[in-house]
């Protein structure tokens, strides 16, 4: 894995400049030994960051719903952590929102890494990120920047925003598996959640949307997912399908009130739903809120 310049934030963490000396009472210059402090750091870094990627996948296979509210700053994120969360996920969409930039990779992957960032220095559980379709960005740089902004968990998508289109189910998974290379060379489990958006039929409409999640995201569980994310699945009766057809763990979004399309949260547990999101869907519910809040103090 190659490793990219140190971001400021990156240089804040580095060890102090360490004292030249050497078991045999030679003096190593400052230049080596502070070398090998960084490379010590530097391998620290990485073991943390597989440990909480563990936590994380873990997490997913607990016998119960892992349940990751979708959080979009470090308030929201400390709100969730205190509210007894151990895990969350960032979502592109708030996330863009909170920045006043637009969805589907209208905000930069810079913009994107500088958010997740402010997130994950915020809180201290194991952060997923929504990475929209990877930004036009190969798998292994993709990767790379995402743990260097501190996130364990990726979102990829198969609709590809900058040029409008679905991704076809093998070049899907073979980005999917590109992904799972480079962490597997990084030493971190990081757990990719693969998404399709063949339910939607916003870029491609296709006859079949449920064999069609089905062919595409059992292509990404062997090609390396840990978590495969069927989007607006319409209903129960499609969610009991796709956890009869795929092997892993499933991720459903829903509405923190209103619950998903395939029922309640206690709908989804009894099913065996492995994990819920929310989507853009907390932070909807709380603009509605904070407008019924001020609305009686408009002169």
């Amino acid at each position: 894995m190659q490793h990219r310049q140190a971001t400021d934030t990156t240089l804040a963490c580095r060890p102090t400049r360490p004292r030249p000396c050497s078991a045999t009472g030679r003096r190593r210059s400052w230049h080596d030994q502070g070398e090998s402090v960084l490379v010590a750091w530097h391998n620290g870094v990485m073991a943390d960051l597989a440990t909480r990627a563990q936590e994380l996948l873990d997490l997913h296979h607990s016998g119960t719903t892992l349940v990751l509210p979708t959080v979009w700053d470090a308030w929201s994120a400390n709100a969730v952590v205190a509210a007894g969360f151990p895990a969350l996920t960032i979502g592109s969409h708030p996330l863009a929102d909170s920045r006043g930039q637009g969805d589907n990779e209208a905000m930069s992957l810079d913009d994107a890494l500088d958010g997740i960032r402010r997130i994950t220095g915020a809180v201290d559980v194991p952060v997923s990120a929504d990475m929209e379709s990877g930004y036009d960005t190969a798998a292994t740089e993709l990767v790379e920047r995402v743990l260097d902004a501190g996130a364990v968990g990726i979102n990829i998508e198969d609709t590809v925003h900058s040029e409008k289109r679905l991704r076809s189910a093998t070049e899907h998974a073979d980005y999917i598996g590109a992904l799972r290379s480079a962490a597997d060379v990084a030493g971190v489990p990081l757990v990719i959640n693969a998404r399709t958006d063949a339910f939607l039929g916003r870029t491609e409409v296709f006859d079949d949307p449920l064999a069609e999640a089905i062919r595409r995201l059992r292509a990404c569980e062997v090609a390396g997912a840990r978590c495969v994310y069927p989007v607006k699945a319409p209903d129960a009766a499609a969610v009991r399908t796709l956890l009869d057809e795929l092997t892993g763990p499933i991720n459903i979004i829903a509405h923190p009130v209103n619950g998903s399309t395939a029922g309640s949260l206690d709908h989804l547990r009894a099913m065996g739903v492995h994990r819920v999101s929310f989507g853009p869907f907390l932070q909807m519910t709380l603009t509605e809120s904070i407008t019924d809040l001020v609305t009686p103090w408009i002169p």
